[in-house]
């Protein structure tokens, strides 16, 4: 069975959260560092989880993308991963990651099935690099991306929030950091929130213009796998490594979405600037999973057939650390 909503868009990736919690304050998420809201809950444990995993793989997802706020706080992410991997069905086990664990945990991640690996740095200048995420971390998260690399882990994103008062000239820094390197870029352009508004008025970039720079220099367009992220990738004949464009704000952004979310908290986001989630998880309790399998097909009838960020609506998303992104 494939998942499929009403407007015949087929999807084969989740994005699991574990964990709202993140140890970083990066000026467009969590300027002011994590805060516990009154109604957290514990998140989901192990066997919530392969639950979750053996749902979805039995709808025809392939892949599954392990996010936060930040994994690694979670001292069992290595069984997550483990457990995502051995789910039958499951081909690619992602995980996105600030990578300030990356040094001391990438060789037991990747034993336990990990495939890809996406990191984010939003500046190659430490100095930046501490004013956008509040860390002083930069040498040992390039330490962890060395060692993966060498490990054997030929499926290295790193992503990059790009920012009109913070990195915006880094721009071609970025390009020619990946020339010598098997690395595919992933710049993000910084979405509103419901907490971020002026700072996104202040230091939005349309991606647009990226896309534009980059056709300029030679870049070209390049096919993505089918179900990869919604990232526009491009290639370039003097680089080893690629470009991926994430434009939440262009057009047809979300015809060919293919992928969707649960919550550390156990509840379904169809959109990552939806209303507020579904709840799955007193259907995650359950070891068989059918029960949990027709209420997504139910959830997913529900679907709309795009996000409203264009009209300034963000949905029930307050910052990004919610769900993962």
């Amino acid at each position: 069975m494939i998942l499929q909503d009403n407007f015949a868009r087929k999807f084969t990736y989740l994005r699991l959260s574990v964990t709202d919690v993140c140890n970083f304050k990066c000026s467009y998420c969590l300027p002011d560092g994590y805060e516990k809201p009154s109604s957290v809950c514990d998140p989901l444990n192990l066997n919530e989880i392969k639950t979750i995993a053996r749902a979805f793989a039995n709808l025809g997802t392939k892949k599954i993308r392990i996010t936060g706020g930040e994994p690694s706080v979670r001292k069992d992410l290595t069984d997550i991963i483990r457990i995502c991997s051995e789910t039958k069905g499951i081909e690619t086990v992602a995980l996105t990651t600030n990578g300030y664990k990356l040094d001391k945990y990438i060789e037991q991640w990747i034993d336990a099935g990990l495939t890809n690996l996406n990191v984010s740095i939003d500046s190659l200048d430490p100095k930046m690099f501490k004013q956008i995420c509040g860390q002083n971390r930069l040498t040992e998260i390039f330490a962890g991306l060395d060692k993966a690399a060498k490990l054997g882990l030929n499926k290295i994103k790193v992503n990059v929030v790009l920012m009109k008062q913070y990195n915006q000239n880094e721009f071609n820094q970025y390009l020619e950091w990946i020339k010598d390197k098997p690395i595919s870029l992933r710049f993000i352009e910084l979405m509103q929130t419901g907490d971020n508004k002026q700072f996104f008025m202040d230091n939005h970039i349309s991606g647009e213009t990226l896309k534009q720079q980059l056709l300029d220099s030679g870049w070209t367009r390049v096919i993505s796998e089918s179900h990869a992220g919604p990232a526009q990738e491009f290639s370039h004949t003097d680089s080893l490594g690629k470009v991926g464009l994430i434009m939440p704000y262009s057009k047809d952004f979300c015809a060919t979405c293919n992928r969707l979310r649960v919550s550390s908290q156990g509840k379904l986001h169809l959109c990552l600037f939806g209303e507020e989630g579904l709840p799955i998880r007193q259907w995650c309790q359950q070891e068989e999973s059918e029960a949990l399998e027709q209420k997504i097909v139910e959830y997913l009838k529900l679907k709309k057939v795009s996000h409203f960020l264009q009209d300034g609506n963000s949905g029930s998303t307050r910052h990004l650390a919610m769900i993962g992104g």
